[in-house]
């Protein structure tokens, strides 16, 4: 967005989660990255995870034409493994957990990839004009997270409570997650690489100043 003009500004980090992000597959011959040539593998494109893919087939000295992408959000490309029709699948946070507890497993996911950086943003014009929303937001979100880290089991039952996940689910994937909005310098060198994947994959028209997006 920011590419296209967009003033936008990064106010924190929503969330680092690269064990959340997975290429999935059912069947057993698929044991490498590398068995995914020639395959059908179907997921969002242009997002955290699609990067995942082409990042995993980069470090086995392929790349995405290597293998058959087919544009799917995540319930159609989970919907797609699991009738066969593909042979991979690009899932996270719960649509992964459900694929793997319904027979599939985890080829990759973005550990030693990706850190599957989301941020927390706003527009440079909303933030000048209502600097005291953006302050209390931002406390508010800390504060949130510190209750969440003070009442892990609490949280844990208000999750279930509003996604109908249940326990198992919510303890296996409440771990992927890093909530710390603390913005690091890890995080600059992650969005870096974001933009390069989506400069060559053509997603981006214009390289931007990653810097200039954080207050």
């Amino acid at each position: 967005a920011a590419s296209e003009g967009l003033d936008l500004k990064i106010l924190g980090i929503y969330s680092r989660a690269p064990k959340a992000f997975m290429i999935i597959v059912k069947n057993p011959a698929i044991k490498t990255i590398k068995d995914l040539k020639g395959k059908k593998v179907a997921g969002p494109k242009g997002t955290i995870l699609h990067q995942l893919l082409a990042t995993a087939l980069a470090k086995e000295g392929m790349t995405t034409n290597d293998v058959q992408f087919v544009q799917m959000d995540l319930f159609s490309s989970a919907n797609a493994l699991a009738n066969g029709a593909v042979d991979a699948s690009l899932l996270a946070g719960p649509a992964a957990y459900q694929a793997l507890n319904g027979g599939a497993y985890m080829l990759k996911n973005g550990e030693g990839l990706i850190d599957a950086t989301i941020v927390i943003a706003t527009t440079g014009k909303f933030m000048k004009k209502y600097p005291k929303v953006i302050s209390t937001f931002m406390k508010t979100h800390e504060h949130v997270l510190a209750w969440i880290k003070q009442n892990p089991n609490k949280a844990k039952n208000m999750t279930i409570k509003e996604t109908g996940l249940p326990l198992e689910a919510v303890n296996k994937m409440f771990d992927w997650y890093d909530f710390s909005c603390e913005i690091k310098n890890s995080d600059i060198v992650e969005l870096k690489r974001t933009q390069k994947f989506l400069l060559e994959n053509s997603l981006q028209r214009k390289e931007i100043d990653i810097k200039l997006l954080f207050n």
